[in-house]
């Protein structure tokens, strides 16, 4: 895992877009939360922003927003599959590995960070994660039960150990109607987060 710091980290406020971010990829990584709507909003964000946008979704994922959102707001198809006959790619996972001058999770579910934390690489997500060298920013989402759960923050400092950068969740409502901790942060918080490692 590349940790290097020679990353400007100059303070940006989003929607202030700079000539140099065209030449800046970010790959977004989508699993399957509630959550995921607040994805879109980076995305776009992003995008205006002046960044490249590259976005793979897991088939939970799929299951709360549809790929054409994703497409639609970053103007790039979206990667779904491991293998698609259909799509002109090459090695699709060590590509955008390859691609990515940044790497961003969210929301980050406890399946995804369990699956990281191990070094499974089952789906186009994980795989193409495990490929990266450039730095990745994983923004946990999860019931308050399941984020305190002694296994998923065994996952958590385990991957901090291993130089991934995990951030903090917020706290209030969730959508299962519970108060507690687990809550994804605010998409802005997400942006500003992003943009001091471009």
């Amino acid at each position: 895992m590349n940790t290097n710091s020679h990353l400007q980290r100059e303070e940006i406020t989003p929607g202030q877009p700079r000539e140099t971010n065209a030449k800046k990829t970010v790959v977004i990584g989508v699993s399957g939360g509630i959550a995921c709507y607040k994805a879109v909003e980076v995305v776009n964000q992003l995008r205006k922003d002046g960044y490249n946008v590259k976005v793979i979704m897991t088939k939970a994922a799929q299951q709360f927003v549809t790929p054409l959102t994703f497409q639609t707001m970053s103007r790039n198809a979206v990667v779904t599959e491991m293998f698609d006959p259909v799509a002109k790619w090459d090695t699709k996972h060590v590509s955008l590995a390859k691609e990515a001058d940044l790497f961003v999770i969210v929301p980050a579910t406890a399946n995804i960070i369990g699956k990281i934390a191990n070094g499974i690489a089952d789906d186009m997500l994980s795989t193409t994660v495990m490929a990266t060298k450039s730095p990745v920013l994983i923004f946990p989402a999860m019931n308050t039960a399941m984020y305190e759960n002694s296994i998923v923050q065994e996952n958590i400092q385990k991957l901090k150990k291993h130089g991934y950068h995990l951030f903090g969740t917020a706290s209030g409502e969730l959508a299962c109607g519970d108060i507690g901790t687990g809550k994804l942060l605010d998409w802005q918080q997400i942006v500003a987060e992003i943009e001091k490692f471009l």
